[in-house]
């Protein structure tokens, strides 16, 4: 197996420690106990070499080997392909999780990350356009609520799916979005109780833990 190398900023203010997206990608590499190391790119100077590895200049990507993936749900199939503890091997299980990673990032994290970023502006004014993006969030959570109610995980067994899906709810969960949304909150609580989610949340952490804004 080749070496797998995950790539991350070197350092991110405080407001984002503990919700840049290499952790999803930690966590699943963790789940799974494969080996990986972790090399940063520079967090302010985001030059033609971080741009050759990821065309937005963001994080995360991976190498393996001779190959590099970007964007937190293509790198997650990615290592699924590679442990059956992320992906079930069989079609009808690899389809069903391949879909919920669609599901937890264009249905409930497209409608909750507008509405994280009004919160995290601290603007206050109600607008109409707030409101589409508030009633919008809303209604996916109530479906996930009722899906989700007297399920364990979203496919039956634990999978990437789940490490993306309780990612997106910790986001929003920052600003209370899951209060009254109980099987939803549930859900999210059983997922980061995981061994594995606490390693890679404790290693961002500490790797952001510096104060100091590099140079």
């Amino acid at each position: 197996m080749s070496e797998l190398i995950l790539t991350t900023y070197d350092w991110v203010p405080e407001v984002p420690r503990g919700y840049v997206r290499d952790l999803r990608v930690r966590w699943a590499l963790e789940e799974a106990e494969l080996p990986y190391r972790v090399e940063t790119t520079p967090f302010k100077d985001r030059g033609p070499d971080h741009l050759a590895h990821h065309p937005f200049a963001q994080v995360p990507y991976i190498k393996d080997g001779d190959q590099v993936v970007f964007e937190s749900g293509a790198i997650l199939l990615h290592l699924g392909e590679k442990s059956e503890v992320l992906m079930p091997r069989d079609p009808a299980g690899r389809s069903a999780v391949t879909q919920w990673v669609f599901a937890a990032l264009n249905s409930v994290e497209m409608a909750g990350l507008p509405w994280v970023l009004y919160r995290f502006s601290d603007d206050q004014q109600e607008t109409p356009g707030r409101a589409i993006i508030e009633r919008f969030l809303a209604g996916r959570l109530a479906h996930m609520n009722q899906l989700l109610d007297g399920r364990e995980w979203l496919t039956g067994t634990f999978s990437v799916a789940d490490i993306l899906m309780a990612d997106v709810f910790r986001l929003i969960d920052r600003f209370d979005a899951l209060e009254g949304h109980d099987a939803c909150r549930a859900y999210m609580a059983r997922a980061i109780a995981r061994p594995a989610f606490e390693k890679a949340y404790a290693d961002q952490m500490a790797l952001f833990a510096d104060e100091t804004a590099p140079v």
